[in-house]
């Protein structure tokens, strides 16, 4: 997978949706909690501590006899894995040599001394100063994970792109819910232009920080509009629109319009031709700075939908978008 795909995923063990490491054999020279920064890793030269130097990241102690070094993940919220990246960042002669995860799936609470693991990814050979993304081919959501070194050393980034699990036979077909938001499995999948912001931001759990955590296009010095596709966790009837220009003042869109689809079939790869034919589910509106708009009466009946792609004019930034809807079989 290429970045691009990457990003398209939730980071599932990111500690800004709550990840947390509930168990770690050692972590002497830095926390394990480290890991699951969302931040790029950093170097900062010359930084000591009393247990020696500050690294940006999980790092255990050199190990003088047998066995190897682990740390338990409690993920920000349970999900199906695509991908995990091993991180060794910054680290170059205290890097584990290989490393391997194991999962499990205990949604009542944290794992015990009776829980089983299953193997996630096999051990695999890490090298120094490095990001190694692997593949996982499996439809088995986990709660948990434990990043296993061998046989000790430091690890920059543990990342786990996913689909967030939700169990939608208990979802009341009455009840509205955001069918956009990462959390509920909606990815963003195609836009023309993400120059200063990525368009994955916009399904993010919560307001946007600021001005960076949004999804912003460059500036437009020709014809024409920008737009960003997203496709919903489940399919669903919208009954409300939010688009939040949080942060964008002098850089926000004049409006925008919605169109949406029920897709059937064809790969992500194919819906930005697909796109242009869809109906309008959102006539063009006006658009302010620095503000949540919602949309209720304004919405056309379209019915059950997939997917919608948001067109902004011509160009700017938003925040957040939120899709409230009722899910349809």
């Amino acid at each position: 997978m290429n970045t691009e795909q990457l990003r398209q995923y939730v980071n599932l063990a990111s500690a800004r949706l709550g990840a947390k490491v509930i168990a770690v054999t050692d972590d002497w020279f830095a926390a394990a909690d480290r890991m699951l920064n969302p931040e790029e890793p950093v170097w900062q030269e010359g930084v000591y501590d009393d247990n020696g130097k500050w690294m940006d990241g999980w790092e255990s102690r050199r190990k003088r006899g047998p066995g190897y070094d682990h740390a338990v993940v409690r993920l920000g919220v349970a999900g199906v894995i695509k991908a995990v990246d091993i991180d060794t960042r910054y680290f170059t002669g205290n890097y584990p040599p290989s490393a391997s995860l194991e999962g499990c799936f205990c949604p009542e609470g944290d794992p015990n001394n009776d829980t089983a693991w299953q193997e996630v990814l096999p051990s695999v050979s890490l090298q120094g100063n490095s990001q190694h993304v692997h593949p996982i081919a499996s439809d088995q959501p986990w709660t948990h994970l434990r990043l296993n070194i061998f046989p000790d050393g430091g690890v920059a980034r543990l990342k786990v792109y996913g689909v967030p699990y939700r169990d939608w036979s208990t979802q009341s077909a009455d009840e509205l819910i955001d069918l956009a938001a990462a959390l509920n499995g909606g990815r963003a999948l195609a836009c023309n232009d993400q120059h200063f912001g990525h368009m994955s931001n916009l399904i993010a759990p919560g307001r946007g920080i600021n001005m960076g955590d949004g999804w912003e296009t460059a500036r437009r010095r020709t014809p024409g509009f920008d737009w960003v596709i997203l496709a919903l966790g489940h399919k669903g009837t919208i009954e409300e629109l939010i688009i939040d220009t949080l942060h964008f003042k002098g850089n926000y869109p004049d409006s925008c319009s919605i169109q949406a689809a029920c897709v059937t079939g064809g790969s992500d790869d194919q819906i930005e031709a697909q796109s242009l034919y869809w109906q309008e589910l959102l006539p063009s509106q006006k658009l302010q700075m620095n503000q949540e708009h919602t949309f209720k009466e304004q919405l056309q009946g379209l019915g059950a939908v997939t997917h919608i792609r948001i067109n902004i004019f011509p160009d700017g930034g938003i925040s957040r978008v939120r899709a409230f809807g009722k899910i349809s079989q």
